[in-house]
């Protein structure tokens, strides 16, 4: 998935809607393969970091809102709900953690979550799961992967 560029630090323009188009070309064939630089990626978690820091550590949302949990890397299985229940903004979504590890996308799905993130904030909440920390990330794979 992640694409060589440009050095870390050459400046390059981030726009998340660029990211979103990338995966809305293969929201249709989400086994098909996901090009981005890794300095869009650095951006991309980057700008959801600033958005996370920004909002209250215990979000107060209003019904109706799709609550979902422990997606682990199943990108095929997030594109397939995505479908039937929405995108946001349509949708408001409270993920309940656990993005990564086990699934072979792993990367792919949590960059779509970061992306969902930046470009809808109020719309989508990711809590944080036991799979979001750098121990677990070494016992599953998700770290070897990157």
């Amino acid at each position: 998935m992640v694409e060589q560029d440009t050095p870390i630090d050459a400046p390059s323009e981030f726009n998340v809607d660029v990211i979103l188009k990338k995966f809305a070309k293969i929201f249709n064939t989400p086994s098909a393969p996901l090009e981005i630089p890794e300095s869009q990626l650095r951006k991309l978690c980057m700008a959801t970091r600033e958005v996370i820091m920004s909002q209250p550590a215990l979000p107060e949302l209003s019904a109706p809102v799709n609550i979902c949990g422990d997606l682990h890397g199943q990108f095929e299985d997030f594109i397939e709900q995505i479908k039937i229940v929405g995108t946001p903004p349509e949708q408001n979504y409270l993920f309940l953690g656990d993005y990564v590890d086990r699934g072979k996308r792993s990367l792919e799905t949590i960059c779509l979550l970061f992306a969902f993130k930046v470009k809808h904030p109020e719309k989508i909440f990711l809590l944080r799961g036991n799979h979001e920390c750098a121990s677990i990330n070494r016992i599953y794979g998700f770290l070897r992967r990157m």
